[in-house]
């Protein structure tokens, strides 16, 4: 695990630094002016997310190692690959970059929370070295910092990063696949046993979480482009935020597997959703 362990971070910071490069100050304040959208989205991310994650981690009877890298996953923050795909759902992309921003900053109180709060009810035992002060400090040197120096630096040069946001979306997706490649090259003799017993799991919380966020949203958010991109919110997860905590917590790379297995899955049940949004409408 220490290629994973050493690039996670760079990785991590680097995404996060993109993410603050496509935010400006307005992402943050149209909360204000469309509250029961966001917090609609907010509710279902925060709360109702890491609850199915726990249900199907129990009923499915998991391996403790893969309960917890599952709650990880439903612990963190949707990406800037669901603001993307929002896009491509005609959904709505002011609200899904204002719940990626405030989620993201917000991360690094919840993340630690949900995860230590977990490990507690599957019985697992973390170090006594880790705390959630420890756990959220250390992101926020990777996930609050560089979201707030890409801000700043959008301020100065707002026209020039406006023109290579593009480039810019396209890098941190590929930082995405280094980190993953990384996994794959450093369990290659244990990798497909790992996501043989997490496939499931995930597949079950991404197919869930999506359709039943779809549903509760339409039942009280203001449209169906809000929909759509509450149900994406909710149903594509930032993987390196995952395998970054998972590395700050255990050392063991099996916490790591459902991330792999959930990133494989996401794209795919990700575009056949909108396939089906798509056609339906």
């Amino acid at each position: 695990m220490e290629i994973v362990t050493k690039i996670a971070p760079i990785c991590l910071a680097l995404i996060m630094l993109g993410l603050g490069l496509g935010l400006s100050v307005k992402d943050f304040t149209r909360v204000l002016k469309f509250p029961k959208d966001f917090f609609v989205g907010f509710f279902l991310q925060l709360v109702i997310l890491p609850i199915v994650a726990l249900g199907v981690a129990l009923i499915l009877d998991l391996p403790a190692p893969i309960a917890v890298g599952l709650m990880i996953v439903a612990a963190v923050p949707g990406g800037v690959t669901s603001n993307i795909l929002t896009k491509f759902a005609n959904g709505d992309v002011a609200l899904s970059i204002s719940l990626t921003a405030v989620v993201s900053l917000i991360s690094i109180i919840s993340v630690p929370f949900i995860i230590i709060t977990s490990t507690d009810i599957l019985g697992v035992t973390v170090s006594s070295n880790i705390s959630m002060t420890g756990i959220a400090l250390k992101m926020a040197l990777v996930v609050s910092v560089p979201v707030i120096i890409g801000m700043i630096i959008r301020g100065f040069a707002e026209k020039f990063i406006s023109s290579k946001i593009n480039i810019i979306n396209k890098t941190t997706g590929w930082l995405f696949v280094v980190v993953f490649a990384a996994i794959w090259i450093e369990e290659k003799d244990n990798i497909l046993t790992y996501l043989a017993e997490a496939g499931l799991a995930v597949l079950i919380l991404n197919v869930v979480m999506m359709t039943l966020a779809y549903f509760i949203a339409k039942k009280f958010v203001s449209g169906v482009a809000q929909q759509k991109c509450i149900a994406l919110e909710c149903g594509l997860q930032n993987g390196t935020l995952a395998v970054f905590v998972a590395t700050l917590i255990f050392d063991d790379v099996i916490y790591m597997i459902p991330t792999a297995a959930y990133a494989l899955t996401m794209y795919i049940t990700g575009f056949i959703f909108i396939y089906i949004l798509r056609k339906s409408n």
